[in-house]
């Protein structure tokens, strides 16, 4: 008996081995297992038109644009050059003109209820203005390395610090509300510079390229780009030379909502362009 008692528990201990095996044969491994894949999106190419040409003062080393009501405002660089502007579309006269301190160096401009924000370069400082007369009405600091451009969607500043990131702050108290990171396919996008809002969308200069980037507010991706590396032929601008005071790159975006006109300009362009994106 003790013997078939042994050999009863030996057989039972190789069934249940067995179905162990079994159904570890039904569940793969983790290692084994395909990792997830993310779907990449790729932003699409937007095709540009020129539509209209304007004079532009060739002495204006572009950083900031806006556009209202017939008037272009514009902030320039440089230390002691700077200055904030408002300009005849048109004619491309300059109207009114408020120079800075050669200490401030012009950066982003942006257009809210009636007051022009200006930030500067490396000084931790903004400006206001009241837009009819160009009048400084107040100053205010942020909290980053270096101001850029500059946009607003009608209840925030928005900022960008020559990185891939988005500031947004109060325009009652100026404190940071929160951070967008600009990504595309590649990863972070760095060397974003002049803003505009237009349509809900982020159009953006990158620094050093000829590109305008369309940027989702959500979610910080670049969802679309335009190359304008052709528009300096075709507005018979010379190419980049590095010489002082020569055209350099495309920066300055404005939009006209009311009749849904873009324009766009370079640092030290004698021309200003109406152009109109294919998307």
């Amino acid at each position: 008996m003790k013997q078939l008692k042994k050999v009863s528990s030996y057989t039972i201990a190789l069934l249940l081995v067995a179905f162990a095996a079994c159904n570890n044969e039904n569940k793969p491994t983790a290692s084994k297992e395909a990792p997830p894949t993310e779907t990449v999106q790729v932003p699409v190419s937007i095709s540009y038109d020129i539509v209209n040409t304007y004079p532009h003062d060739p002495a204006a080393f572009t950083e900031g644009l806006e556009y209202h009501e017939g008037i272009l405002y514009e902030s320039t660089g440089q230390y002691g050059q700077s200055d904030i502007r408002s300009v005849e579309l048109k004619t491309g006269k300059v109207m009114l003109k408020m120079p800075m301190e050669a200490r401030y160096f012009g950066e982003g401009l942006t257009l809210l209820s009636g007051k022009l924000y200006q930030l500067t370069y490396r000084e931790g400082k903004g400006f206001i203005y009241d837009a009819a007369t160009l009048k400084k009405t107040g100053s205010f600091n942020f909290d980053a390395p270096e101001g850029w451009g500059m946009t607003n969607n009608g209840a925030c500043l928005i900022y960008d610090d020559g990185s891939n990131v988005l500031h947004y702050i109060d325009p009652a108290t100026f404190k940071e509300i929160k951070k967008l990171s600009v990504t595309d396919e590649h990863g972070p996008v760095n060397d974003i510079n002049e803003l505009e809002l237009i349509h809900g969308f982020f159009y953006a200069n990158q620094w050093q390229t000829e590109l305008i980037l369309k940027i989702d507010t959500a979610t910080g991706k670049v969802i679309g780009r335009a190359d304008l590396s052709g528009i300096r032929q075709r507005l018979g601008i010379p190419a980049l030379s590095g010489r002082k005071d020569a055209p350099d790159v495309l920066n300055g975006i404005a939009w006209d909502a009311q009749n849904n006109r873009i324009f766009v300009t370079g640092k030290n362009w004698p021309k200003l362009a109406e152009i109109r994106l294919d998307n």
